[in-house]
């Protein structure tokens, strides 16, 4: 069998030849991901049942009269988050969701059985769209949270309902209500303390390998990291979420390598570990690039609290780290936290740091949780009516 000459082929991701960095890289960034954020369903609630038309037709009574059973209800679909899922892979192959009728009404004044009511699991995190991606119907933010997002219809009425002294044989009954069907997004993001950014290859995977006990996958060629990855470090006796996320690259927000899609997953952190690669050249550059990536797609993770690291400091000599570190302390107006991932060094100091907002985040939220509850308390208790008042 004649060797056929492997063919370079240009990196869907950042451009270069596919043997620059392994074939690997280029066949992962191809292949359907186990991480799924986003998927669009189709959910339908069940049909009331109709009601029926019945007279009594029994021996010895004349006058029987209608006794026709209500139609039941449709079954409703709810939306519950669990905190045992972290993805909608579920969703890629079952995409519609639709709930049990309601049986008709029968004789006898029966009523007909309810259909049964459909519950759809999501992650915690889950936002809930209408299908113009815009209108937010519900955000899934606590778990066991339950929303009901179909509501079923509700039973025809049947023929006994309808007698009366002027119509004591009514020969009526109604159709069921129709229930509701729409198409939904699901849209879910990561709830995380921390949000781990900056450029391909900046050792954020090795960064949070290190700190937690995640373990993702590490390698050396850029997007290394498809998809978000989660882990949990100890600060001061304070449990700490760290998302990081794929690298950004100059021009994300116009589809870029990745793009900007997976931003969205540290747009609910506290603050962020902007994690700058000390083996580049222009570290400056490297930093402006991924702010300017931040304000182009949201203002407000541009206001987001931010810890500078300037990482792989172990590939550096003193003088160096010193120079690149003062330019971005100038260029950033914060102090810039010198470490190495790698070798352990620095990586606490800069944890602290951070753990400072998200302190102070958590601090603010159980205040206004708490004057919410002062609030509702204070409310007095409404009496009821009474001819004796």
């Amino acid at each position: 069998m004649a060797n056929i000459p492997f063919t370079f082929q240009n990196c869907r991701l950042c451009g270069c030849q596919v043997g620059n960095h392994g074939e690997a890289a280029f066949l992962q960034s191809v292949e359907i991901m186990k991480f799924l954020d986003q998927a669009k369903i189709y959910i339908q609630s069940g049909d009331g049942g109709a009601g029926c038309v019945s007279f009594r037709r029994e021996k010895y009574i004349e006058f029987g009269g209608p006794n026709g059973g209500d139609g039941g209800k449709g079954g409703s679909v709810y939306i519950e988050a669990v905190p045992n899922l972290n993805t909608l892979i579920d969703f890629r192959y079952h995409q519609h969701f639709k709930a049990q009728k309601g049986r008709n009404g029968m004789g006898s004044d029966k009523t007909g059985p309810k259909g049964e009511d459909i519950v759809i699991k999501v992650p915690v995190g889950t936002e809930v769209l209408a299908d113009d991606q815009e209108t937010l119907i519900v955000d899934m933010l606590e778990p066991g949270q339950r929303f009901i997002i179909a509501k079923g219809g509700d039973g025809g009425r049947g023929n006994a309902q309808f007698k009366s002294s002027t119509n004591q044989a009514p020969r009526y009954a109604e159709p069921g209500w129709p229930g509701q069907e729409m198409w939904v997004w699901l849209r879910l993001k990561v709830i995380a303390d921390v949000g781990l950014i900056g450029m391909p290859n900046a050792g954020k995977s090795t960064f949070l390998s290190v700190v937690t006990k995640a373990r993702p996958k590490i390698a050396d060629y850029p997007f290394t990291t498809l998809h978000p990855n989660l882990g949990v470090a100890w600060v001061d006796n304070y449990e700490m979420v760290i998302a990081d996320i794929p690298g950004l690259i100059e021009g994300a927000h116009e589809g870029v390598g990745l793009g900007d899609r997976f931003l969205k997953h540290v747009e609910r952190c506290s603050a962020f570990l902007h994690m700058i690669d000390g083996t580049q050249e222009d570290v400056v550059k490297a930093y402006k690039d991924i702010r300017r990536e931040l304000e182009l797609y949201d203002e407000v993770l541009k206001n987001k609290p931010e810890v500078v690291v300037l990482n792989k400091c172990d590939s550096l000599d003193k003088e160096e780290t010193a120079e690149k570190k003062a330019a971005l302390e100038k260029a950033s107006g914060k102090k810039v936290f010198v470490i190495s991932a790698i070798a352990k060094q620095g990586i606490f100091d800069c944890l602290i740091e951070v753990n400072k907002y998200i302190t102070r985040d958590r601090r603010q939220k159980d205040d206004e949780v708490e004057e919410t509850v002062v609030d509702d308390a204070a409310e007095p208790e409404k009496k009821p009516w009474s001819p004796l008042d």
